[in-house]
């Protein structure tokens, strides 16, 4: 009987019923619960207690009554504060003492490097570091140095650095994170999948409710306005496409989220007020703004595995991405998409107006993006491995180590 076998048995309730196996899933701000989407109600349904660890808000409340499970909201700070950043240890140790988890995953840079911590600090006996991505991709300096060290102890802290993609992981090895053998990832990456009923191509009548004229084209953009997401570039790239095809709309779903690569004033203005853009602010479901985009414009300089990609190509319209960390691996390259360099408006322009010029390719394009989504990234398939590996922390203990190659959920503990 191994040592996990002998805890769980031991946390076996008193009148003789079965320990449900208790997983804790830490983030540190509600927002990301945009990523959790079925993963945590994938988990209750097959059979785990799922408690969501959060600063508090409106979307972690949200979160609890559609996936229906319990939440704990704990506030953490997203920037560096040394003094708020250990009240929120202290406060995390506690918690997990007194949940006495089976299991912690925590992801997000705070409540990775503070949650893993804690974890082990409470002996939590199965701890995993989710990887969504490396925010120090983008930082500079003392910054960078300082970031660099807190992914390391966060690896360090776990028994498992579960990577969201191929290039992550292999950045994270060129990063000295974690051994290789910690270092793993299921299947072809990401950690949701896409619905492929809900993301799909269809007719919609966005373009006339937004005022955006049916026959112009429209190019679009998923997720939080800011400086990571290249929205800088965006803006500029935008602008000298204007100058040969005058007649393009910019359609922005997103919202300006004040983190520390927040927009500037006059970056705000500029979309606020351009003539041909339209920016929706957040918006709830996002699967009928792709029906209404000719093909998306993700100029990322970093990511983890970006879902917006799949739920464009799922949709059925082509991607422009970058060569980032995470992003490179959400394009087939002149396939489903084109890749472009990092932080370059001349590249945003010339890869959208060969896009622009070419329907027949841009409609390839997207017929070949859904088709490889179909394949690789289902929601139903990508969850399925997900419950799959927790299960095999719960009943194995494997001598050996080894790689995980995809469609694969191998696992390691130490």
């Amino acid at each position: 009987m191994s040592t996990f076998d002998r805890a769980d048995r031991d946390q076996s309730s008193e009148d003789g019923t079965p320990h449900l196996p208790h997983i804790v899933i830490g983030i540190t701000n509600p927002q990301t619960c945009l990523v959790l989407t079925g993963r945590l109600r994938a988990l209750r349904t097959a059979g785990f207690q799922v408690t969501l660890v959060s600063s508090p808000g409106p979307l972690l409340d949200q979160t609890a009554r559609l996936e229906d499970v319990a939440i704990e909201a704990l506030p953490m700070r997203r920037g560096i504060a040394p003094w708020h950043d250990f009240i929120s240890l202290v406060r995390l140790y506690l918690l997990l003492r007194r949940l006495r988890p089976d299991l912690t995953e925590f992801s997000t840079p705070k409540a990775g490097l503070l949650g893993m911590l804690a974890a082990r600090c409470a002996g939590v006996q199965r701890r995993v570091y989710m990887l969504r991505g490396l925010r120090l991709e983008t930082a500079t300096g003392f910054k960078r140095l300082v970031l660099l060290a807190a992914e390391r102890v966060a690896a360090n802290c776990a028994h498992i650095v579960l990577c969201n993609s191929r290039s992550l992981r292999k950045k994270s090895l060129e990063l000295r994170l974690a051994p290789e053998e910690k270092l793993q990832m299921l299947g072809s990456g990401s950690s949701n999948g896409v619905d492929i009923e809900r993301f799909s191509p269809g007719p919609t009548d966005l373009r006339w409710r937004l005022g955006i004229p049916d026959r112009v084209p429209v190019i679009g953009f998923v997720g939080r306005l800011t400086r990571d997401k290249g929205i800088p570039e965006l803006l500029e790239g935008f602008n000298r496409l204007l100058k040969q095809s005058p007649e393009a709309f910019m359609l922005l779903v997103g919202w300006f989220d004040d983190a520390e690569d927040s927009l500037d004033d006059r970056q705000r203005r500029m979309i606020e007020e351009h003539p041909r853009i339209v920016c929706t602010g957040f918006v709830e479901d996002p699967a009928p703004y792709y029906r209404a985009m000719d093909f998306l414009i993700l100029p990322s300089r970093r990511e983890g595995f970006p879902n917006a990609v799949l739920e464009a190509a799922a949709s059925g319209i082509p991607v422009i991405t970058t060569f980032a960390t995470g992003a490179r691996n959400a394009v087939v390259a002149g396939v489903t998409g084109l890749l472009i360099p990092k932080g370059s408006p001349a590249a945003i322009c010339a890869a959208s107006l060969d896009l622009l010029r070419d329907r027949e390719r841009r409609m390839r394009m997207g017929r070949e993006a859904r088709a490889w989504v179909l394949e690789y990234f289902p929601e139903k398939e990508v969850l399925g491995m997900t419950v799959a590996f927790y299960r095999n922390l719960f009943n194995t203990v494997p001598v050996a180590t080894r790689t995980v190659e995809p469609n694969e959920a191998v696992v390691s503990l130490r």
